[in-house]
């Protein structure tokens, strides 16, 4: 089927672009509590599952074997900017396992925050791993490693120890099988498994709640909601939608993106998962869509609801600040 067009960029008075896509939202239980579109062709998630893959890391006693903070078990979640309090976290995750940045198989990119991306090119200096916005992830891969006393190298490898405890946690949470025929290499050389929607969706469900988890699981769960909820910059960075949003809504919202137009959320008091899915993979779209999910869902006061607005329904100017369209939510999606 042709998936629902739910976001529209419009110049003028006319529509100039649009975007399709999927979305699942699903309660605790398993109980779909709204479709759009084809929800069960499966899609990569990408770095939206990041928060389970961390699951083992906390559940395994390694965070507390390596006394993480709450702002280093944020950042093992992260997409984050490359920004110098996300690089210092991620070396000192590493320092505490007693490795450093060879250690990790992310690869080197420059830093998302152009700012920042400006500044270390301006010095001179190049991009290392740890400026990689998956290094507190793998990060933590490592720490999970080295307390339990295997070698990390390879850890990125599908058949590591790390990465099969990784994937067991994910079949855990998500109730899907990840089989090796849906299996990919994300960007940052870990597996990768396509799933459906309402799975990935039920699975946050369930983060967000703690119900139909296992005790260490569930304990894992909520410990690091409240890591990220205390440390909402670490989990992406300055003037980034997952931020600002946790900012603003602080626990009531685990929000998290991955790459290709996914995203994930727990409405933990609802007791909701949202796994949503933009065909062409633009981030404008996804992230329209998710503001636009969150409105629907959440009782908002004026300051979150101008937040949500300004995402779900956004002004487009030009390079002269004069208004000349928007992106707007369509359809099922709009206000």
């Amino acid at each position: 089927m042709n998936n629902p067009v739910l976001v529209e960029v419009t110049r003028g008075a006319l529509v100039e672009s649009r975007h399709r896509g999927a979305v699942a939202v699903v309660d605790s239980e398993g109980t779909a509590v709204l479709t759009v579109g084809d929800v069960d062709e499966p899609v990569f998630p990408r770095s939206a599952v990041k928060a389970i893959q961390a699951l083992p890391l906390v559940a395994s006693g390694a965070a507390d074997a390596y006394g993480l903070t709450d702002a280093e078990l944020a950042l093992a979640c992260a997409s984050h900017s490359g920004e110098p309090a996300h690089v210092e976290a991620a070396a000192a995750m590493l320092a505490k396992a007693g490795r450093g940045e060879g250690t990790l198989e992310c690869g080197c990119h420059w830093p998302l925050d152009q700012k920042v991306a400006r500044a270390l090119a301006e010095s001179g200096a190049k991009p290392g791993a740890l400026h990689n916005n998956c290094s507190g992830k793998h990060a933590g891969f490592v720490c999970l490693a080295c307390a339990s006393d295997v070698d990390p190298a390879g850890y990125v490898r599908p058949e590591h120890a790390v990465m099969e405890t990784v994937r067991a946690a994910l079949e855990e949470v998500t109730g899907a099988t990840h089989t090796q025929d849906h299996r990919g290499i994300d960007g940052c050389s870990i597996p990768t498994y396509a799933i459906p929607l309402p799975a990935l969706a039920y699975g946050f469900a369930k983060f967000g709640s703690g119900l139909h988890l296992s005790e260490a699981y569930s304990a894992a769960a909520a410990r690091i909601r409240k890591a990220v909820a205390a440390n909402p910059f670490m989990v992406a960075g300055t003037g980034r939608f997952d931020t600002r949003v946790m900012e603003c809504l602080g626990p009531r919202v685990f929000l998290k993106t991955g790459a290709e137009g996914v995203y994930c959320a727990s409405f933990p008091e609802l007791g909701l998962g949202v796994a949503l899915k933009c065909d062409d993979g633009a981030t404008r779209a996804s992230e329209a869509m998710m503001a636009a999910i969150i409105r629907r869902f959440l009782d908002l006061d004026d300051k979150e609801r101008c937040l949500v607005d300004a995402v779900a329904d956004a002004t487009l100017k030009n390079w002269e600040g004069v208004e000349v369209g928007a992106v707007r939510a369509v359809g099922p999606l709009s206000a």
